[in-house]
């Protein structure tokens, strides 16, 4: 795609109207990866690679820069030989049933999750992705932006999972699940943790993940040394599953779509961030007035120039703080001292007698 160049002025009286068309048309023009993704292909990042791949052209020519910027209203741009347009943003909420796969493309053929929507010509894709053999709540949506945040493991989107598993757990192994087990990707670790039922040889727990690896849940439980039988997701974010039925879908409210925009900017909010750091500086500032109150206190000199404060301690020779006889009667003593003058007073008196 050539980029797009002002016309010539014949006089110089021309070029201002030129360079406010020129800003005008600048203006209308976005980056590829962009609009692509809100087409529904996907993320920007699997969008990216449609362009670096060269599956992607304008106007008849392949882009392969990640920079080019296009006018949806005027160019014609396609992915591998067929044109995407803008479509109106859907979200849905799907049971999703085991045996289907959370991929647009499986060369083997085997069933997946878009299968389960009508075929009417909108770009669907799942955020994030739930095993072949896991059921439960799964996000459909051709949102690519929004997808792109929710599956990204900043946010920390919490995924609540019931699962039954082989046998009864102990306390101790559940516990090991909570500080985390070490794997190649690094440590996993679930951030809730309840043990619901008993049921015959099996037990049913309801787990809670901030982060979604790779078979994370059934790969932790293998190395505790029970098995999962049956996992299904039952809340992601603020959605919950409810009673929808296994492979039925809805779409989502306006207060659902609210709620998850709301915890997106929550978790990031530039609010958030400054009024943390305005906390830590006031607790800066108190321990500095403290540091600067005791050096001022400990570096005041007089007259003669010699600093103020503290004496050294000089160790006393042995007696010279006892008493010399009934002259220090007077002076502010300990009670067991007060018992002894006392008693002394006794014996004194008893000798006048």
């Amino acid at each position: 795609m050539s980029p797009r160049t002002p016309s010539p002025s014949d006089s110089d009286a021309d070029q201002p109207t030129n360079d406010v068309d020129q800003a005008t048309n600048d203006a209308e023009l976005i980056r590829l990866q962009k609009f692509l993704a809100a087409t529904g292909l996907g993320s920007r990042r699997h969008c990216e690679e449609y362009i670096e791949t060269g599956r992607v052209t304008v106007d008849g020519d392949p882009v392969t820069e990640l920079g080019a910027k296009v006018d949806p209203e005027t160019q014609v741009i396609c992915v591998d030989g067929e044109r995407v347009r803008l479509q109106p943003r859907r979200y849905y909420l799907l049971n999703k049933p085991t045996g289907f796969l959370c991929t647009n493309n499986d060369p083997a053929g085997r069933r997946r999750v878009v299968d389960l929507f009508p075929n009417d010509g909108q770009r669907l894709f799942t955020v994030g992705r739930l095993d072949e053999n896991s059921e439960g709540l799964i996000l459909v949506t051709n949102d690519g932006a929004l997808a792109e945040r929710l599956a990204h493991p900043r946010y920390k989107v919490a995924r609540t999972y019931q699962v039954q598993v082989a046998g009864n757990p102990a306390r101790e192994k559940l516990d090991e699940l909570r500080k985390g087990v070490r794997f190649k990707e690094g440590v996993f670790r679930v951030s809730g943790l309840k043990y619901l039922k008993k049921q015959g040889k099996s037990s049913f727990l309801e787990l809670t993940l901030h982060e979604g690896q790779n078979r994370e849940i059934r790969r932790m439980m293998a190395r505790i040394g029970h098995k999962v039988i049956q996992l299904m997701r039952v809340r992601f974010g603020p959605l919950n599953l409810g009673k929808l039925k296994t492979g039925e879908y809805r779409r989502l409210t306006d207060w659902e779509l609210k709620k998850l925009r709301e915890m997106l900017n929550e978790k990031h909010s530039p609010t958030i961030r400054h009024r943390k750091g305005r906390k830590n500086v006031s607790h800066g500032k108190s321990r500095s007035s403290r540091g600067q109150a005791g050096k001022k206190t400990s570096d005041r000199k007089p007259a003669d120039g010699k600093p103020v404060g503290r004496k050294p301690y000089d160790k006393k020779p042995a007696g010279a703080g006892k008493k010399q006889g009934p002259a220090s009667s007077g002076q502010k003593t300990t009670g067991r001292r007060i018992i002894g003058d006392v008693q002394g007073q006794r014996t004194r008196q008893g000798k006048r007698k």
